[in-house]
């Protein structure tokens, strides 16, 4: 049996202003069918959500791992499960100023560790606490995915019918768009021109025209209201669990191909890798 697919656009503190954007949907032959958008405003509900007895492989935008540089330099355990038992147990106040003096003591330029990882997909360090804070993100997100037992490839074994990826949108929509931005939460700087750019890239994902899609012969299926919702999103969120959900589709590719980590390298096991990097 295929598994569904699930993509997450993730926020470490949702609301309802901002919630947790999980897009649905399936493979039918080559098409990516997109099923529906759900909204989470609290942690617990999507931690509900996840943990529920289902068959599916995801995408979640959130970073699985923390640099090896960062860990061995501050002394934390470098078994990744302990590593993550011990991040779970810190205040944000404490790994804020852990990190701060981690950059403190490093020359301009170099402050931040960084994942290997990092270098291919083009994303912030996994340690960074402001712009995008992924370091909370991380600090809310990964616990709730190992309370859920969802299985985290090259990690950690869980209900194998559940299968979590870590993904990041840029990724897919800066082979399409080039470093052109196509979202943003402040609303002054929701222009036009991220409008026609949100429009170029979802046309991209509808023929499947985005490297990604090309190598594996997938394209998105949208209904013209589905297309509507997408665009005028100004935010990206939905765009952006979209553009997870894909990549958790080219991991199913992989993987019904016969790949042993769903298309994932071979990962220094307390780092993590993202998907299709």
């Amino acid at each position: 049996m295929t598994p569904s697919l699930l993509g997450c656009d993730f926020t470490s503190a949702p609301s309802r202003r901002k919630p947790i954007t999980l897009a649905t949907g399936r493979t039918d032959r080559n098409r990516v069918v997109l099923t529906g958008v759900e909204r989470f405003d609290a942690l617990d509900a999507w931690l509900a959500r996840l943990a529920a007895p289902a068959h599916w492989v995801g995408g979640f935008d959130l970073p699985f791992g923390l640099p090896r540089e960062l860990v061995t330099t501050l002394g934390w355990p470098t078994d990744w499960a302990a590593c993550m038992a011990h991040y779970a147990g810190l205040s944000r106040e404490v790994i804020r100023d852990a990190f701060a003096g981690f950059c403190n003591a490093r020359p301009v330029g170099g402050k931040f560790a960084h994942r290997v990882t990092d270098g291919p997909a083009g994303s912030s360090p996994s340690m960074k606490w402001v712009n995008p804070p992924v370091a909370f993100m991380l600090h809310a997100g990964v616990p709730r995915l190992i309370a859920a037992d969802v299985t985290l490839p090259g990690l950690r074994l869980g209900d194998p019918a559940r299968v979590g990826l870590e993904a990041y949108p840029g990724l897919l929509a800066r082979s399409v768009l080039g470093t052109a931005s196509y979202k943003s939460d402040d609303k002054v700087k929701q222009t036009p021109d991220r409008l026609i750019a949100r429009k170029t890239l979802i046309n991209a994902l509808e023929n499947g025209q985005a490297p990604l899609l090309q190598a594996c012969g997938l394209r998105l299926k949208l209904t013209h209201a589905q297309r509507d919702a997408l665009a005028d999103d100004a935010s990206g969120d939905r765009l952006d669990a979209v553009l997870c959900l894909l990549q958790a589709a080219w991991a199913q590719v992989q993987h019904e191909a016969g790949h042993p980590r769903w298309g994932l390298p071979e990962f220094d096991p307390l780092e993590g890798w993202i998907v299709t990097a």
